[in-house]
This record gives C-alpha cells, structure tokens and sequence, in this order.
C-alpha cells in the first residue's frame, strides 16, 4: 500500500523539478491516477473471489496491481517535464503550460491502455517475438540508473533519518531480516527514521524544517475536467512523446504475464489474458479521468501468499490509494510524509526490478540486459548538465551546448544528449539484437538493426533536438509543423549527425546479414534460466 503512495509522492516530486505547479498536479493528475489503482485492484479482488468460488479453495490470495514505478519516472522526466518546459520556452503562462501538458498525459496513458487491450489476446505472442532480454533489458536499466539512484540524491541530502530508512528498507524487504513484532519493513522505516526527521525539525536542525500549512481541497473536482475533453485537441503535441510512452506499456504486459506465472507457480492460476486485460482497463480508465501513470500487476504475489496474505490487502490498497487521491487528503500526505524517509522504498524496488530482470532472463544473454543499460547512463550523465543548461539564469544568458567554446567537450556533449534521447526504446532494440546474435538468430538481429535506422531518421531514437522532438530529414527548414515555431525538417548540421548514425545501422545490419551465410546455425543451450 505504502509504495503506491510513494509513487504519487515521486510524480509531484519529480514534476516539482521542473517548477510544475504542485497544486495543479494534486488536483488535475493525482485524482485520476489513484482511481485507476482502485479500478484495477477492485478487480483483482473480484478475480481472487471467482477463482476461490471456482475451485473451493479458500487459500487463494489475490493478485496484486499499483503504479507501475518505472512509468512514474519516465512519465514524468521523459514526457511530462519536457513538454511543459516546452510550453514555457514557447510563451505559455505557467498554468496554460501545465494544462497542455497534462493533455499530452491523458493521451500517452489513454494510447497506452489501449494497446495494453488490444495486445492482452495476443500476451504469449509478444512474449515470443522479443526476447526478455529487450523488454525486462530496458526495464532494469530504468530501475538501476533512475529507480534506485536518483533518489539518493534525496536519502542522502538528509543521511541521518535517510540512511536508518534505508538502512531498514534493505534489511527487511531485501535481507529478510524481520523486525520486532513482525513489523512490515516499509512502516517500520517510516517510524524510526520519521520520528528522527521530525526530531532534527523540532531541534532546529540546518536543513529541516517542519512543511508550512498545507491547505488540502476536500474532495477536489479539477480533475473532472478532463471529460470535457479539451484533450484530444492536443494529440499533435502528444505525438513526438508516445514512442516514450509505449515501451512502458509493453514492458507492463510482459511483467503481467511474468506475474500471473508466478501466481501460476504458488497456486492460483489466473488467465494471462483477464490480467492484462484488467491492467490495461485500469490503465484506460485512469487516463480518462486525468491520470498520468499507468497501472500494472505487481511480481510479490508469491510473498504475500506466504505471509498468508488473500484478498484483503488488495482491498485495502483500492481504498488507500483512491481515497487520498479522490477524497483529496493526499495534499496533507505529500506535506507531511518527509521525502528522505519514504524513498528508500523506491531503491528497493529498483534493485527488485533490477534482480527480478536478471533471474527471469536466460543466462546466456545477461551481456544484453547489461548492454540494454548502457543508454540510460548516458540519461544519467546528461541529466545534471540538462539541469544547469535548463536553469533560468543559464537560459538568460543563452548558455548552452552551441555556445560551448571547447569542441571536444561540445561533441560528446550532443553524442551524449543523442544516446540519450529515446534510450528506452534503444537499450529494448540493442538488447534484442545482441540477445539474437547470442542465438544465432543474425538474420533477426539484422532486422532489428534496420529497425533501429529507421526510427533513427524520424528522431524516435538519438534525436538531436531538444524536447527529444521528432523530425523529418529532409525539407524546408521553415516546414513548421508543431505550432511552437520549431520547424520539423532538420537543419543541415543535425542532419548529417542522424544520417551518420543511420548509415552506421544499416551498415551493421547489411554485415550482420551478409554474416548469416556463413554462420553456424543455432548452437545454444537454452536448458538454463536461473544461474
């Protein structure tokens, strides 16, 4: 329960990071993105009640479903931030910004629901088509560079109450090392280290401050607006950001299917397709109401049914999370509830994910999950040089990667920002091709790299304009198409960039087919999963 709270708290935080009023984020986003977790875990409680009533059991444990983590991270610094940074560098006041901003959210959570619908027939097709590899490859490197890293650069700008939390975060949840009175480890860090937060508070402590008065709107309806549908004017907008958005969503199928397996595996055999069929029902409905997450099965059903858990939690979870959010107390939550305390909560789940991705991918191709996280360091490296670039006083003094006068520095800086840009569909795409060389399988690997330059030519991935834009490469430079006066031909200089990179995938893919004849066919043991 605690960790979905913990994601709401991470979306307005992160959002927060790029001045994004928090209040329109409480009012407009939160509300929809928690009825979409009550949505779907309401029905997960009634799917535990049919297969009880099914099978006669009275053993069966529900399964569990949240917002999805690493959606709130790239939501959230892939899409949402950019585009109201956007918004403002194009003469938007902050709370026109925000608005267009939230329509290019509602779009991206609405699409992907509807592609988890229409895939939820056809899960153990896409499970068969792209290796684990590709889609669990991206998901680790979202996990370990984003999930679990950045918040410690919260832990650990308070280390005294952030450490301890940590500290028995990992302990419990990781170590499984239980507490006194068999105390959940989340609450039990929530406590200790809040009582020693407030503690410094109270002493005055440089750094700690109690949070000023919070004034929550009871039962906040701003959120309803969205069935005005304003939104669907805003799709242009939407379009250049749903290549981000959909990776996520196909990742949430495979965790799905990898969840009901496991539920499969303790006892309770749900159908694959129901689940993600819920999960992308949960996902629709949250976007139609404003939500900005997307929501998706959880992979501890096993350990809650060893905790004797059944169909309870999940209720209680519908509750928690929708009543905050609906009922408006979240405001108070968000207040009140100190950051270095709680996020250590997401460094384990980031470390899970990050496991869980490794433990469920053939040994053979663990080089591909570990090469899938090589574009998301590049994310990492450009994300504090992003921040002073996109500072106020650096954007006054049109400081930027151009006006760099060092050329050496200039060029790794845009080689940088290109790996960068689309790195989630990238490190799926190099995970997919190196899981296909380990294989044998050239002629796919072949194909994946012409996949690759293709969505290359249109920005999809290693775009070098800002906002990750998409582009054409050729046209006329004025061929403004995006409404903000950015033209969407790319301009002679950038141009010869992409095109390098493109003839650089293609050139492999030709080798890598060429390669194909003279190749052994399929040498590989695929016996082994587990170490």
């Amino acid at each position: 329960m605690l960790d979905n709270i913990v994601g709401l708290l991470l979306l307005v935080a992160l959002l927060s990071g790029f001045g994004f009023p928090t209040e329109f984020a409480v009012s407009h986003m939160v509300p929809g993105t928690a009825l979409g977790v009550l949505v779907g875990d309401l029905a997960f409680f009634y799917l535990a009640f049919r297969l009880a009533s099914k099978t006669g059991r009275n053993d069966v444990t529900a399964m569990p479903l949240g917002l999805d983590t690493p959606s709130t991270y790239g939501i959230a610094l892939f899409i949402l931030g950019p585009s109201y940074l956007q918004g403002l560098q194009s003469g938007l006041e902050p709370l026109e910004a925000a608005s267009r901003t939230w329509y290019i959210g509602i779009w991206c959570i609405v699409l992907s629901g509807l592609l988890k619908i229409g895939l939820a027939p056809l899960t153990r097709w896409v499970q068969k088509v792209v290796p684990r590899a590709g889609l669990l490859g991206s998901l680790a490197a979202i996990a370990l560079v984003l999930i679990s890293f950045f918040p410690l650069i919260e832990i650990l700008g308070h280390p005294l109450p952030g450490m301890l939390a940590m500290v028995i975060v990992l302990s419990a949840l990781v170590a499984k090392i239980p507490l006194p009175g068999r105390t959940p480890g989340t609450l039990g860090a929530l406590l200790v280290a809040g009582a020693v937060y407030f503690l410094l508070c109270s002493m005055g402590a440089s750094g700690y401050a109690f949070p000023a008065a919070e004034s929550s709107e009871w039962f906040p309806t701003q959120w309803l607006q969205s069935w005005q549908f304003d939104w669907i004017s805003a799709f242009p907008d939407a379009l250049p950001y749903l290549p981000i958005a959909f990776p996520f969503a196909i990742a949430t199928i495979v965790g799905g299917i990898d969840c009901t397996e496991s539920a499969a595996a303790a006892g309770d055999d749900y159908d694959t397709r129901t689940v993600i069929g819920v999960e992308g029902v949960a996902t629709l409905i949250a976007g139609l109401f404003g939500g900005v997450v997307q929501t998706t099965p959880y992979i501890g059903h096993p350990a809650y049914k060893a905790m004797g858990g059944r169909a309870a939690y999940t209720l209680a979870t519908a509750l928690l999370v929708g009543s905050a959010g609906l009922v408006g107390y979240f405001g108070w939550l968000n207040a009140w509830m100190p950051k270095p305390v709680v996020y250590p909560i997401l460094v384990f789940i980031g470390l899970e994910i990050t496991a869980q991705s490794f433990l469920a991918t053939p040994r053979r191709h663990y080089a591909a999950v570990g090469l899938a996280c090589l574009p998301a360091l590049a994310f990492l490296a450009m994300s504090l040089p992003g921040r002073i670039f996109g500072d106020g006083a650096a954007f006054a003094a049109e400081f930027n990667i151009q006006t760099l006068q060092g050329e050496g520095l200039k060029r790794d800086l845009l080689t940088l920002s290109m790996l960068s840009n689309g790195f989630i569909v990238t490190s799926l795409l190099w995970a997919w091709c190196l899981a296909a060389l380990i294989d044998r399988k050239l002629r796919v690997a072949a194909a994946v790299l012409v996949a690759a330059g293709v969505l290359t030519t249109f920005g999809i991935i290693h775009s070098p304009l800002s906002g990750n834009r998409l582009f054409l490469p050729i046209g006329p430079e004025a061929f403004g198409l995006d409404g903000w006066g950015n033209g969407i031909a790319l301009d002679p200089a950038n141009r010869r960039l992409v095109l390098e990179f493109v003839a650089g995938y293609f050139a492999s893919a030709a080798l890598i087919f060429a390669w194909s004849y003279y190749s052994p066919a399929n040498v590989v043991d695929d016996s082994s999963i587990n170490p």
